[in-house]
């Protein structure tokens, strides 16, 4: 390798280090898990009109595309809409809104889009493709945040005695390490009554957020530079597998209220 391949190299591996992980939420494996659930859950007339859209492409891996298009700056204007900001003690309805949008108004033009004749069909892959995705990041807690750490991007802890930080073990670092593909996660979910699916999908999209803030007393219940790992994921795990199936339930409850 030549000294300008090294170089090259070990800017990337720079770059990679520096870009902020407020944009990704639970990472590919949560974010299919979201997206299997979802499907197990839509009615055919949905499911007849979502693989209309999205072709030969499945709704989990469909999850992705917001986070594989993060590096193209065409999509810098939708960074701002995988998480919002809601401290504690207050709602969704009083904080001040993030001109630029946030997870809960962008889910909203989605499905205002999604509903409408008129978007043509690659556009409505793109919103569609959004929606999965932004369903998935208001259900990781910390794309809910408190307004003072970047959704714990800048609470830095250790995660199995390596640099990471709160954001990143929720995002990706749980989830890795029971080492799952995204489709045997999804089938070691507990399976919900129709009562708690039902329960599940009451509110709105605002009100799903604010569930958010009464988990973060424990997500944070540790102290800067402490070193996490299993005991950590052993008491907050049930947080995280409840969560990817919420998401998975109230994205197929929104896909079905719009396809019927």
């Amino acid at each position: 390798m030549g000294p300008n391949m090294r170089l090259s190299y070990s800017c990337l591996i720079l770059v990679a280090l520096l870009v902020p992980d407020a944009v990704h939420a639970w990472g590919p494996t949560g974010h299919r898990t979201v997206g299997q659930v979802a499907e197990q859950h839509l009615s055919r007339k949905a499911k007849r009109a979502v693989y209309h859209i999205l072709g030969t492409q499945s709704i989990a891996m469909a999850s992705t595309w917001m986070d594989d298009v993060r590096s193209d700056h065409a999509w810098d204007h939708v960074r701002d809409w995988h998480w919002v900001t809601i401290p504690d003690g207050s709602t969704y309805a009083a904080v001040e809104k993030n001109p630029k949008g946030d997870v809960v108004e962008a889910i909203a033009r989605m499905q205002a889009l999604l509903k409408s004749d008129t978007v043509p069909l690659e556009r409505q892959r793109i919103h569609l493709r959004m929606l999965i995705h932004l369903v998935g990041d208001l259900h990781q807690p910390l794309h809910v945040g408190r307004g003072d750490d970047k959704g714990g991007n800048d609470f830095q802890v250790q995660w199995m005695k390596k640099g990471s930080n709160l954001h990143r073990v929720w995002d990706s670092g749980m989830i890795e390490l029971e080492e799952l593909s995204y489709s045997e996660l999804a089938a070691s979910l507990d399976r919900p009554s129709k009562e708690r699916v039902r329960a599940w999908q009451l509110g709105s999209v605002a009100n799903w957020a604010e569930e958010n803030i009464v988990l973060r007393p424990a997500i944070y219940a540790v102290e800067p530079g402490d070193n996490l790992g299993y005991e950590y994921k052993y008491i907050n795990w049930p947080v995280v597998r409840e969560q990817l199936l919420k998401g998975g339930i109230r994205l197929a409850a929104l896909l079905n209220a719009i396809y019927g």
